[in-house]
C-alpha cells in the first residue's frame, strides 16, 4: 500500500489552513460581537471544511484508511460537541460527551506508528495538571454526574496530551512536534471553559476560548499525516 512521504500531505494543504483559520475567525468574531444568528452560521463551518477536506485528501493520496477514519471521527465529534454548545438551552453534558469521543479518536489517530504513551514523564505530567484542574474546579461541580462526567474528561484529554507529546518525542519532526503542540493548546482551551464555567467569569472568554480551541484543530489537522509504524520504544 503506498504511504505519503512525510512532507506529502502537509505540502498540499497550506490553503486548507488558511480556510480553516478564515472559518475560525468569523466564528469567533461572531460570538465575540454578540452575533447569534450569524455564529450559528459559521460555528460549524471549520470542522466541516476539515472533515471535507481530510476525506478528499484521503481519497487523492491513498493515505491509509484507518488513519484518515480517526481524523475524520475526531473531527465529526468536535463538530457534535460545536454544536450542542452552542444550541440554546443547557446541551453542556451533550457537548462534553462529544468532546471525549473526539479525544479517544485522537489519542486512536496519535498512537498509529508509534506506542502507546511512550513518554512516561509526559503522562505524569499531563495527568497531574489535569487532577490540579479537576481540584480546582471541585467546588463547582454541584452535580454529582457533572463530577463524574468531568472527571472522565480531564482524564481522557489528559492522555490524549500525554499521547501527542509522546509520538512528538518519539518522532522528533516539526509536524509532529506541531500536532503535540496542538493538544496542549486544546487542553488550555478546555481549561479556560472549566475555570469561566465553574470557578470565575473570565474576561473576553469567548475570544480566548474559540482561539485556542480553533488553533488546537488547525494544528493537528494540518501537521498529523501517517507514519511508518517504529520500533516500540519507551522515553524515560
Amino acid at each position: 500500500m503506498h504511504l505519503p512521504s512525510p512532507t506529502s500531505v502537509t505540502k498540499r494543504e497550506p490553503g486548507l489552513a488558511w480556510l480553516l483559520i478564515l472559518l475560525a475567525a468569523l466564528s469567533t468574531a461572531t460570538s465575540v460581537f454578540e452575533l447569534p444568528t450569524l455564529h450559528v452560521v459559521f460555528k460549524p463551518l471549520p470542522m466541516l471544511v476539515a472533515i471535507v477536506a481530510v476525506a478528499a485528501r484521503a481519497y487523492s493520496t491513498g493515505a491509509r484508511a484507518r488513519f484518515d477514519l480517526y481524523l475524520m471521527a475526531a473531527l465529526a465529534a468536535s463538530l457534535a460537541g460545536d454544536v450542542f454548545l452552542m444550541l440554546p438551552g443547557n446541551y453542556f453534558i451533550p457537548g462534553l460527551a462529544s468532546f471525549l469521543v473526539a479525544h479517544l479518536f485522537y489519542i486512536a489517530l496519535f498512537r498509529q506508528g508509534v506506542p502507546w504513551f511512550p513518554s512516561r514523564r509526559a503522562l505524569g505530567l499531563t495527568l497531574g495538571l489535569g487532577g490540579a484542574m479537576y481540584a480546582w474546579v471541585w467546588g463547582g461541580l454541584t452535580d454529582p454526574v457533572l463530577r463524574v462526567a468531568v472527571a472522565a474528561y480531564v482524564s481522557v484529554i489528559a492522555l490524549m496530551v500525554a499521547q501527542a507529546i509522546g509520538r512528538a518525542l518519539v518522532l522528533r519532526d516539526a509536524s509532529a512536534r506541531a500536532v503535540g503542540l496542538g493538544a496542549c493548546v486544546f487542553m488550555l482551551s478546555d481549561s479556560l471553559i472549566a475555570i469561566n464555567r465553574f470557578v470565575q467569569p473570565l474576561p473576553l472568554v469567548s475570544l480566548w476560548v474559540l482561539a485556542s480551541y480553533y488553533t488546537a484543530q488547525v494544528l493537528i489537522v494540518r501537521h498529523v499525516r501517517p507514519v511508518v509504524p517504529a520500533v516500540p520504544t519507551t522515553l524515560a
